[in-house]
């Protein structure tokens, strides 16, 4: 980062801004190196304050909530890394149609949790799914048949020189994973979104939802991991494919294709970056030359690489 981008943000922000931290303690694979300034944001507002101020300045930015579905490379970032802790869950049991007001910071475990404590159901699908409302609202999460574009009723974003906007969720133009800001890259932080619930009982959701961690935890492997790698192609599944191309099992460093799942990399102790992207690569080649099948990331790349 620009020693005068440093000199402006300790000024601005004084002990609230760290330097020099490493991202493997932010990340939910426990790899990334190191970034050169970040600030923890703890409401909606202050999410909003800190992007504008960046835009206002020029001053590059990147944003992670729970850390999942992302791999940052070994040499970090020099972007301001701004870190995602706006967890306000609120429901209005005088609506007519029952919503929760949820800010982007929120763990998607966390709001299964607190909705079950609440007798709504509609979101247990969420409570096996790692990382945050705002990582999830952009990519379209989803688990057990259950998606964000299934729950999504309205999202509130900022946008740079624009400012604040409401976008109902059929602006989002949702598919497979996939949002038109991902699709688009587009300059938006998202702040907090409405979702759709159904009146249920505590019991009923918790039910649920300790099945889908049930099968979960039978299925997919425990530990560090970004989660799945790839998308699954249409009619095929990504695993299938990686395990049909005798790569289950396959291990550079500490970084291991799991013999669980073969659509997931763990970090079976002190990995780096660097291991897990040559394994992305060779399945992805693998996969290509046994099946024909070009496989498309799910997780994305951050960092210098």
């Amino acid at each position: 980062m620009k020693l005068e981008n440093i000199s402006y943000l300790r000024e601005i922000y004084g002990s609230r801004l760290q330097e020099n931290i490493l991202l493997s303690v932010y990340t939910s694979a426990r790899v990334g190196g190191p970034a050169d300034a970040a600030i923890i944001v703890r409401s909606g507002d202050e999410l909003a304050e800190v992007t504008m101020r960046m835009w206002e300045k020029e001053i590059p930015f990147i944003i992670i909530g729970g850390g999942s579905n992302i791999l940052v490379s070994d040499k970090g970032i020099r972007e301001l890394l701004i870190i995602n802790r706006a967890r306000s869950v609120q429901y209005d049991e005088k609506s007519e149609n029952p919503h929760l007001r949820v800010e982007s910071g929120t763990s998607m475990n966390d709001l299964a949790q607190k909705a079950a404590l609440l007798g709504l159901g509609g979101l247990e699908w969420a409570a096996t799914v790692p990382g945050s409302l705002g990582g999830a609202i952009y990519g379209n999460a989803g688990a057990f048949k259950g998606e964000m574009a299934g729950n999504l009723v309205s999202v509130d974003l900022i946008k740079p020189k624009i400012g604040y906007q409401s976008w109902p969720v059929e602006k989002m133009e949702y598919a497979y994973r996939s949002s038109i800001l991902k699709r688009e890259h587009q300059a938006v932080v998202i702040l907090s979104a409405e979702l759709s619930v159904n009146i249920s009982s505590t019991q009923a959701v918790r039910g649920k939802m300790d099945q889908n961690s049930t099968i979960r935890r039978n299925t997919q492997p425990q530990g560090a991991s970004m989660g799945s790698i790839f998308k699954n192609p249409p009619g095929d599944y990504a695993g299938r494919l990686i395990e049909s191309a005798g790569l289950k099992g396959k291990r550079i460093g500490n970084a291991e294709i799991s013999t669980v799942h073969a659509n997931f990399i763990v970090n079976q102790g002190s990995s780096c970056a660097n291991d897990v992207k040559e394994l992305i690569e060779i399945a992805k080649q693998e996969v290509a030359s046994k099946s024909g099948i070009e496989l498309e990331l799910e997780i994305e790349l951050v960092g210098e690489w």
